[in-house]
């Protein structure tokens, strides 16, 4: 039986949820970010008037400015944006209980089922989403979740687009190959080099030539395009298990010290090794990635010798990846750090190799984790912290970045 897929992308989510609760600021651009003046100033979604100027996700805020002088930039309110997620998720329900998000403003459903009308529930999704929560949403409609994703991008906003297998060659493959969900700016490097431009062109190319450059990820992006995608759309009820945790800021000044970057080090790390006792989780992967003050983006990973969840091990680590690869050839915009390759910490088998040493940390920073609980996040910091006053006071715990969820599961 065919399925019946549907994608809802809430457009302009962020923003749209600030205009939508602030009336007077609808007629302007309007940009949500984290604090302008500490220069935690990287844009995170932008409204439609905002993109005729050209204004990017990602930009700085001066940027951003500089783009559009009249800009209304809004700092980031995560909690109202989980509020009207769950409005969403709410009429969603009311369809299928098999809806699975992807991040806090796209979700697929899954309507397959004898008398499923794609097109007429997306269009009564769409009406509801303006008159009961007030904004707008992009809904794709296919037969697999990567063609329903990529039919929510094609028209915005406010729209409603069909993929059928009857017609998604005429429709998706002369698009070019970066439309494709996990197809990045490098992949797509990769594939320009090789004249390989459109999702068509990827549909065709030879399998084991694009595993030859893209390793097992070439194949799966291969089925992708080809509209072989048998992936389900999980129920609302399952529990997806957490994949990596991870936070990320931008510093009030460039960091130009390795004593600076210590300290946002153990900013971070804290902050993921407290989320990840939450879940009670270890982690064998640690991630690094930074921003130099021309926005250019560096990123390296590494395997720790025993899962842990203690931040001290998990900042060794990144300042490790830091010192062997970073060359300071400008100095540090923004970083984040994540915990991977993640493993449930009651099943945890020992080795001759354990430190004897972690048990008792570990047991101190659950203890931290108690007083922050009860006094607040500021409550208890390491002394290198008190080093950078203007580092010192940020509550990174509180004003972390949701980051979005994998497709793959």
């Amino acid at each position: 039986m065919e399925r019946t897929i549907l994608h809802v992308d809430c457009n302009s989510f962020y923003a749209s949820v600030e205009c939508f609760l602030n009336p007077a600021i609808r007629r302007f651009p309007v940009a949500v970010c984290g604090d302008v003046e500490n220069r935690h100033g990287i844009i995170l979604a932008k409204n439609e008037l905002a993109k005729h100027h050209k204004v990017a996700t990602g930009d700085a805020v001066w940027q951003a400015q500089k783009k559009c002088p009249g800009l209304v930039c809004v700092p980031a309110h995560f909690d109202r944006y989980l509020r009207f997620s769950r409005m969403a998720r709410a009429i969603y329900e009311d369809y299928t209980d098999r809806v699975e998000p992807f991040g806090l403003d796209e979700c697929w459903l899954d309507l397959s089922g004898p008398g499923a009308d794609g097109i007429r529930t997306a269009q009564e999704i769409r009406r509801r989403m303006k008159s009961e929560v007030g904004i707008t949403v992009s809904i794709g409609v296919s037969f697999n979740k990567i063609f329903a994703k990529l039919g929510s991008d094609l028209r915005k906003p406010d729209a409603v687009t069909v993929i059928s297998r009857d017609a998604f060659r005429q429709i998706v493959w002369p698009l070019p190959a970066e439309a494709l969900l996990y197809v990045g700016r490098a992949t797509s490097r990769k594939l320009l080099l090789r004249s390989i431009r459109t999702i068509g062109d990827l549909a065709q190319a030879d399998p084991e030539f694009l595993q030859s450059f893209l390793g097992k990820m070439g194949r799966t992006l291969q089925n992708f395009a080809a509209g072989r995608d048998a992936a389900p759309v999980h129920r609302s009820v399952e529990t997806i298990p957490v994949k990596s945790v991870g936070n990320s800021l931008t510093s009030p000044h460039d960091l130009e010290t390795m004593q600076d970057i210590r300290i946002l080090t153990y900013l971070l790390t804290e902050s993921v090794a407290a989320r990840l006792r939450e879940y009670g989780m270890k982690s064998r992967t640690v991630r690094l990635w930074i921003r130099d003050n021309e926005l250019c983006p560096f990123s390296r990973q590494m395997t720790l010798r025993q899962p842990s969840c203690l931040a001290r091990d998990l900042a060794v680590a990144a300042l490790a990846l830091f010192e062997k690869h970073y060359d300071w050839h400008s100095p540090v915009h923004s970083m984040g750090i994540a915990a991977a390759n993640l493993s449930c910490s009651a099943v945890e088998q020992l080795t001759f190799f354990d430190d004897p040493s972690a048990h008792k940390a570990e047991r101190l920073e659950t203890s931290m984790d108690d007083i922050r609980r009860r006094f607040g996040n500021l409550a208890v910091r390491r002394g290198v912290v008190l080093l950078n006053d203007s580092l010192a006071e940020i509550d990174i715990q509180a004003e972390h970045i949701i980051h979005p969820v994998s497709y793959f599961r």
